[in-house]
């Protein structure tokens, strides 16, 4: 693509299968990307926020500065605002009312107490930090199974306690579970935890708002995974019907779900917007992302085992807590983990029985909200701990007790314990395959040497699978009020042959304006340079869920795909009458309709269709070269793609540091639309694995404080925490999907916190020491050696 953005024509490969570079590169390398940070309108005013230093307290009183009242804005101001409400099917949820503003209550460190307005950013922030509230100060609830079993106070008073919801799942209760408690030769139980983990795009939120007079509307540009989504949010909230609500979403510097939700700060924003006929700007800094708004992760395990003497699963039971937060966020976030816990927990092995208790609990912290993975990285953690301990009383290797409780291959598709349709898939084969490439024989000789600084060696591994792109009836069982149905997109040829594609979802490194093409190009052979994709604006796409849960390449990409078949066929009918031959006479070739009398280019037949409409056949499609279409897998169950994860670590036991040495990942996500691009995604999401496993966490105070406000406090990995990955495809079609794809795009973070764990666990266990929390931190691994010492009477 040149400066002025015509495309390049590419050479070789383009379709399916392909690993054609990035269309979106051209712009981001170059500096190029618009995102919201860098939209500039005239008169713009810029907003800061008076946020809550207190985690949980009533609001006694707010006092504007002097000079300044016109300037500042409560939630008195803020007249016919309605509060933000996540609502849930789910019997027994409890709803939270989240204000925009807090009103009388404040209910976790950063809540956004009052908007202040100025000409810039720092002039805004001088008058927050003139506005003076005044904090009746009430205990903080700050541990989820205090919070449960012994709560200091309420979160939300009326509830009566501090459970969003109990949920319980009891597989197969006409199996004895009592009985194999009783019997089973292999019995083994842990209680784990997971840190509170703060997710770092590296673009934070944003939003720059106006007042559209001449078409009553108002345009908000915000970065957003869910355009239509926020849309549908913001009208309720603002008292506006949908249709005078434009969201755009421009380039999105990196989402994991955080920007999946309606933001309070969006919604303040828009209205003062219409307040002052004035665009108004708010851009996140570190600080607030970190400490207010940014939080996930947070699960306790108390979980049991039961094996025969080969290692063959024979019951699983559970209970889970996963700490919520303050308020389920829009459209739908406090029981997003803890709902799925009891269905997912499983995984992909075979058990006779299984029962689950959750938990999701309120406590005054910021709201949980969905990250790559979405409970899926903390159940793997849970279920793979419990499969290296039964191969450790079994006396065989991690792998082999995987291999003997796996799915098999001749057993797909298969329904699991808690009726998960697996669709397709070898996982036994990939396990092989990566204790191949870790070269496992060689690991066990080099830990048997020793190593001559007196680190110890650890392997570990995980297998998982991931559930994406789900459909109407999993979102509707679950009680999530934004089920997906079909999804939409429109594709349209323009006069001089450039195929204009519109979806709902959108972009935040998928590279969705590459592989879309891809698809457009397996089926009309038209050249991807040629194929322009429009997403995140709500005025102009077709209205969808969004981008979330892997399913965007199976449900946008299968739209694509067929609304480029069906506009083939109008094709082929307007082409072989310019040739002068019925439709069976002609075919379609490298983007033309090809017969006995030459060919007509995609090109031409748009060019007749828009400027010579005397030269098509008389009983043309009057639908024209435009297409509407809409999508659904023949079964809506979601893919599940899968993978297997060996990690070889090196554990210093007087640190406590923990260095990769080695990391394979064998994955199998369907028919690889663009490998690179997936690799793209497993790397990239296992580097979040890393960061999940070794070094991220958000601790709080006793009285609720967030204790990692900075980067300088909140651990992330860097280019030299992350090894050079080693990555192997496998590729088992999926059976319902347009061209047998699978969603990938969370699959990296999943696998990689427990396969470390492992790794971790395997080299501290000759010294009888476990750890059984994430992350494993230096310090994680030194009291874990330190209490081992204590058991075995031995001195530090």
């Amino acid at each position: 693509m040149n400066r002025q953005g015509k495309a390049k024509a590419h050479d070789g490969p383009q379709g399916i299968g392909a690993s054609l570079p990035r269309k979106e590169d051209e712009r981001f390398m170059r500096g190029r990307g618009e995102y919201v940070g860098n939209i500039r309108m005239v008169g713009m005013l810029d907003v800061a926020f008076v946020r809550s230093p207190v985690a949980h307290g009533h609001i006694v009183g707010i006092e504007k500065p002097a000079g300044f009242e016109h300037a500042v804005y409560t939630i008195a101001d803020l007249d016919g605002v309605a509060p933000i409400v996540a609502n849930s099917g789910l019997p027994g949820f409890k709803p939270s009312e989240q204000p925009v503003l807090a009103q009388g209550k404040v209910r976790q460190v950063g809540e956004t107490i009052a908007m202040c307005v100025a000409a810039t950013r720092a002039a805004a922030e001088d008058i927050a930090a003139q506005v003076f509230v005044d904090f009746e100060e009430l205990p903080a609830v700050v541990d989820m199974l205090a919070a449960r079993s012994a709560p200091p106070a309420l979160v939300h008073e009326h509830w009566g306690d501090n459970v969003f919801l109990e949920a319980f799942v009891d597989a197969h209760p006409e199996v004895d579970l009592e009985a194999i408690r009783r019997d089973a030769p292999i019995r083994v139980r842990r209680r784990l935890r997971t840190a509170r983990q703060s997710m770092a795009p590296m673009e934070g939120r944003g939003v720059v708002v106006h007042w559209d007079k001449r078409l009553s509307q108002l345009i908000v540009h915000t970065s957003a995974q869910m355009p239509h989504i926020t849309r549908t949010g913001l009208a309720h909230c603002l008292g506006l019907d949908e249709g005078q609500v434009r969201v755009i979403a421009p380039d999105v510097g990196g989402g994991f779900g955080y920007k999946g939700i309606l933001l309070p700060e969006e919604v303040c924003c828009g209205w003062l917007a219409m307040r002052l006929e004035k665009p108004v700007r708010w851009i996140e800094d570190r600080r607030e992302q970190l400490t207010a708004n940014a939080n996930c992760r947070e699960h306790a395990y108390d979980i049991a085992a039961y094996a025969d003497r080969d290692g063959r699963l024979l019951a699983v039971e559970c209970e889970a807590h996963v700490d919520s937060g303050a308020y389920s966020s829009y459209p739908f976030s406090a029981c997003l983990e803890a709902a799925q816990v009891g269905s997912i927990l499983p995984g992909p092995y075979k058990m006779e029985r299984y029962r689950c208790r959750t938990w999701s609990v309120a406590t005054n912290k910021p709201p949980i909200l969905p990250y790559r993975g979405v409970a899926r990285t903390g159940v793997c953690y849970a279920i793979e701990t419990m499969m290296d301990a039964i191969a450790v009383q079994a006396g065989i290797e991690p792998y082999e007790v995987r291999l003997r409780n796996l799915v098999q291959p001749h057993e797909m598709p298969y329904d699991n314990i808690t009726n998960k349709h697996f669709d397709s898939g070898d996982y036994p084969e990939a396990v092989r395959r990566a204790m191949r490439a870790i070269d496992l024989p060689a690991v066990r000789a080099r830990q048997q040497r020793g190593e001559a600084d007196g680190r110890r060696i650890g392997f570990g591994m995980a297998v998982f699978c991931e559930q994406g792109a789900h459909g109407t009836s999993v979102y509707h069982g679950w009680g999530i009020p934004m089920v997906p149905g079909y999804e939409p997109a429109v594709i349209r040829l323009t006069p001089d042959g450039v195929l204009e594609v519109r979806a709902g979802v959108h972009s935040h490194g998928q590279s969705m304006e590459t592989t879309l093409a891809q698809i457009a190009h397996e089926v009309l052979g038209i050249d991807t340079g040629r194929v322009r994709i429009v997403l995140g604006d709500t005025g102009v796409t077709p209205y969808s869920t969004g981008t979330w849960g892997s399913r965007s390449i199976v449900m946008a990409g299968g739209a694509v795909g067929q609304a480029a078949k069906e506009l083939r066929q109008r094709l082929l009918k307007i082409g072989a009458w310019l040739l002068g031959a019925v439709p069976q006479d002609v075919r379609w070739e490298d983007g033309a309709v090809v017969g006995a009398g030459g060919r007509r280019t995609l090109a031409e037949i748009a060019r007749t269709w828009y400027l010579a409409p005397q030269l098509l056949p008389p009983d043309v499609d009057p639908r024209g070269l435009e297409v509407s279409t809409s999508y659904q897998a023949r079964r809506d169950t979601g893919t599940f793609s899968y993978a297997c994860h060996a990690v070889v670590v090196a554990v210093d036991t007087e640190l406590g540091h923990t260095e990769i040495l080695d990391y394979a990942i064998v994955e199998d996500g369907g028919v690889l639309i663009n490998p690179m691009v997936v690799d793209g995604q497993v790397f990239g999401g296992a580097a979040q694995g890393i960061g999940t496993a070794l070094y991220e966490a958000m601790p709080y105070s006793a009285d609720g404080q967030p204790l990692a406000s900075t980067l300088a406090d909140y651990m992330l990995p860097g280019a030299t925490e992350v090894p050079a990955i080693r990555i192997e495809h496998m590729e088992t079609p999926a059976p319902y999907t347009e061209f047998g794809q699978k969603g990938i795009g969370e699959s990296g973070a999943i696998g990689s916190p427990a396969a470390i764990a492992n790794a971790v666990n395997d080299a501290l266990r000759a010294l009888g020491a476990e750890v059984l929390e994430l992350p494993v931190s230096p310090r994680v691994v030194v009291e874990a050696l330190s209490r081992a010492r204590a058991a075995a009477g031995v001195a530090a």
